[in-house]
């Protein structure tokens, strides 16, 4: 990390002048945690959505902003790491309740750099895109000025066909950077058998056309065929019918949803509009009412922080594919 602790600083300051002779060559860290971080794998070096940063040692002050990248955090018991944290979508999962609570909450949405700033972190971590937005102050280059290092969620860039690899290598990267290895790698290990278990349960079963309601009125704010919703909905067992939409999510006409014939339809829950409201405004849509899913009132629901790249992605394929199957998987 490019800023020094007052307690480094400090132990720099009292060396003994008699080790000068002996001292290592410079560059190199001579004792304490930055030479301990060095054997557990610092200085480390990754890219991550265009920006390359290189860390000497574990961040030690972080802000998160966004639900999934804070139970990222959480999982990987680094809550003490964390000073603020900000965006909730929903409630975090009840395992995560006590150390969420330790935890101060700068803004209930997002939060200004001066928030940011007063927590005095040395690493700010963003789920989406709209956490760094430049025009709001929150850029990656103005943190980086400020002497503050950054990470963003890597569905907002991530480019691969395969979103649950990408899934892997954000919790790997995340427990490297905070040499935390052991703990990603063993959440990895756990994620890879669940999807397994998930992916047994539904051999040779016959897919469900699937229609994801975000929101929306005039038009459908639906998943695409990038992210972690689309491969949620194929892992679970459905097809997504927008697949075809090149991003994580978009806008399609209800003439597409109509000609489309999806068998059940997934409802993302969160914010002020309720499930139940939404599930109105699909039922009682004339246009909509010879659709196989409105016909036979065919319904899944799914938090939005289950529908993003997070920890909770391989239980949510599990709990989406008993909506989608329900025989098959209480079998």
């Amino acid at each position: 990390m490019s800023r020094r602790t007052p307690a480094l600083i400090a132990a720099a300051v009292l060396l003994p002048l008699a080790l000068t002779a002996c001292s290592t060559p410079e560059g190199d860290e001579p004792t304490g945690n930055k030479a301990a971080a060095k054997s557990d794998g610092f200085p480390y070096t990754v890219t991550n959505c265009g920006v390359t940063t290189t860390y000497k040692a574990p961040p030690e002050r972080v802000v998160t902003m966004n639900q999934h990248v804070t139970e990222i955090m959480l999982e990987l018991g680094l809550t003490k790491s964390l000073v603020g944290t900000a965006y909730l979508d929903d409630k975090v999962l009840p395992k995560y309740a006590k150390d969420y609570a330790s935890v101060p909450v700068i803004a209930k949405e997002y939060p200004s750099y001066e928030q940011v700033l007063a927590s005095n972190p040395d690493f700010v971590y963003g789920g989406y895109s709209s956490a760094f937005t430049a025009g709001d102050g929150r850029g990656r280059e103005a943190f980086k000025k400020s002497g503050i290092e950054t990470r963003l969620n890597t569905e907002s860039c991530a480019k691969a066909d395969t979103p649950m690899e990408t899934l892997y290598e954000e919790i790997r990267e995340v427990g490297r950077t905070f040499g935390v290895t052991d703990r990603a790698e063993t959440w990895i290990k756990q994620a890879k058998a669940d999807n397994a278990a998930t992916a047994k349960k539904l051999k040779d079963l016959k897919t469900l056309p699937v229609f994801v309601y975000d929101s929306g009125d005039k038009t459908a704010f639906t998943a695409g065929g990038k992210g972690i919703g689309n491969e949620l909905i194929t892992r679970a067992g459905g097809t997504n019918i927008f697949a075809d939409l090149d991003k994580s999510f978009g806008d399609a006409s209800w003439e597409n949803v109509v000609a489309r014939k999806p068998e059940a339809i997934v409802i993302y829950d969160y914010g002020s509009t309720t499930v139940a409201q939404k599930k109105k405004r699909l039922l009682d849509d004339p246009a909509l009412a010879d659709v196989p899913a409105i016909k036979n009132k065919r319904f899944a629901v799914m938090p939005l922080s289950d529908a993003v790249l997070g920890v909770r992605v391989p239980a949510a394929v599990d709990k989406l594919a008993a909506q989608l199957h329900p025989a098959a998987t209480t079998s």
